[in-house]
């Protein structure tokens, strides 16, 4: 399964009130694995920012100025999130922003490229309910190091996302081995399948005597309901 952990940053809270993406952030995960791949790219919004909104994430306008605009990286974003699931913190919010961003381009909404959205506020508080579950309280619940994140991020905070997805769904694990390891190896075949290099021991003339003689004893103590000697000793 391929995902994508997205993240953005914004000059304000509300795409219907024409604030827009300043940063845009996903890294790649295939079978709960991190790949290298990964799409980062600050945008000029063409707009000022709240003065709230960039006391929480640090940029500037001024930083944004010779940065390009959404319609210059768009095709890359889309070829890079198209057909994988979208992990998502606070889903709404940032699925929001990148439909209004598509809208005026004239484009699809981002489901018809991607085929469905995680969201991990939704799943921590069906996980942990009546607790804080912004993504610094999961850091510190599920132990993730978050040092680095001074301010927020788009980039550090999917990596950060990352590693608490894999830890809240850590039970997906062994699903996903047991689903490759059986794919990988007799996929297709049916189940009377005997590798070729199956080795078969038989037993000796020594081990046959003490078996049998091991099954006179049980047989003996259950007084004749022994079912191993009655199945190689048929009437």
């Amino acid at each position: 399964m391929r995902q994508i952990i997205l993240d953005t940053e914004t000059t304000g809270l509300d795409a219907n009130q024409g604030h827009r993406i300043i940063e845009v952030a996903a890294v790649e995960m295939v079978n709960r694995r991190l790949t290298a791949n990964h799409f980062h790219h600050y945008l000029n919004p063409q707009r000022e920012i709240d003065p709230g909104a960039q006391q929480v994430h640090g940029i500037t306008l001024e930083f944004l100025q010779d940065k390009p605009l959404f319609r210059d990286i768009v095709k890359d974003f889309i070829e890079f999130v198209s057909g994988a699931e979208l992990v998502i913190h606070n889903a709404p919010f940032d699925i929001g922003f990148l439909n209004s961003e598509l809208k005026l381009l004239g484009m699809d909404t981002i489901d018809k490229y991607c085929p469905a959205v995680v969201d991990t506020l939704k799943m921590a508080k069906e996980l942990h309910p009546g607790q804080k579950n912004n993504l610094d309280a999961l850091c510190r619940r599920y132990q993730v190091n978050n040092s680095s994140r001074t301010l927020h991020g788009a980039l550090v905070d999917t990596e950060l996302l990352a590693e608490v997805f894999l830890s809240m769904t850590r039970g997906q694990d062994s699903l996903i081995v047991e689903t490759s390891e059986a794919g990988s190896s007799h996929a297709g075949l049916s189940g009377n399948y005997v590798p070729r290099d199956l080795v078969v021991l038989a037993a000796t003339a020594e081990e046959v005597q003490a078996h049998r003689a091991c099954l006179g004893e049980v047989d003996k103590a259950s007084k004749g309901a022994c079912l191993w000697m009655a199945l190689e000793n048929p009437a």
